[in-house]
């Protein structure tokens, strides 16, 4: 069998897959969520620099150190996080079928879905707040080559975060069939009130130092 038809064969049956396992509804759910909470992760990140007082002097690297640690943190937790619950689920998903079919369901379409589907949800947990976050420390990126000064970095990080909360807002109407508009301002709204949250409690802190 050629290459082509190899990858062909994989990828139906990785369609396959997805059937039985009703793995686009998870998978789609699992990105939203973990998306969200990355780019929320790097705005307090960010607030919280240059709230405290720190970016006068600060390198644009320490942001992206932290950005990236965070990204990985954040990867590593969701995947392994993910991984091992949606493992524990499917399993008793498949004793479960197991019993009212009264056989074993080992070596079947149904197990290696499950198997599949754990795997992949987990990639889905682990990269989307990744590369959510990188996507918001992207301009702390540019200003460390010297494209950008820090403080435009900073307002083009928040502006990123905007726009990506936006789209998941428009994403999230657009599945549930609502008005599109009225998602993406809730979005806005929520990335606002965690903005804020962020600057008071930086404040309050650095007023008691």
């Amino acid at each position: 069998m050629s290459i082509p038809a190899r990858i062909r064969k994989t990828i139906d049956r990785w369609k396959l897959y997805a059937q039985v396992s009703n793995l686009g509804v998870i998978a789609r759910r699992y990105f939203v969520m973990n998306a969200f909470d990355g780019v929320l992760t790097m705005l307090g990140v960010i607030i919280g620099a240059h709230i405290s007082g720190l970016e006068p002097g600060l390198e644009p690297i320490v942001i992206i150190a932290a950005g990236m640690s965070c990204s990985m943190a954040m990867g590593i937790s969701g995947f392994s996080g993910a991984y091992m619950t949606e493992k524990a689920e499917r399993n008793r998903e498949l004793k479960l079928l197991e019993k009212s079919m009264l056989k074993k369901m080992d070596n079947t379409i149904h197990q290696e879905a499950s198997d599949f589907a754990s795997v992949f949800i987990a990639i889905v947990d682990g990269v989307s707040p990744a590369i959510a976050a990188m996507c918001v420390i992207s301009p702390y990126i540019a200003a460390n080559l010297g494209l950008v000064s820090l403080s435009m970095a900073f307002y083009s990080s928040i502006a990123a975060t905007l726009a990506i909360l936006f789209v998941l807002g428009l994403y999230l109407a657009k599945v549930s069939e609502e008005n599109i508009l009225r998602y993406g301002i809730k979005m806005l709204i929520i990335g606002g009130f965690t903005a804020l949250m962020c600057a008071l409690i930086t404040i309050l802190i650095g007023s008691t130092v």
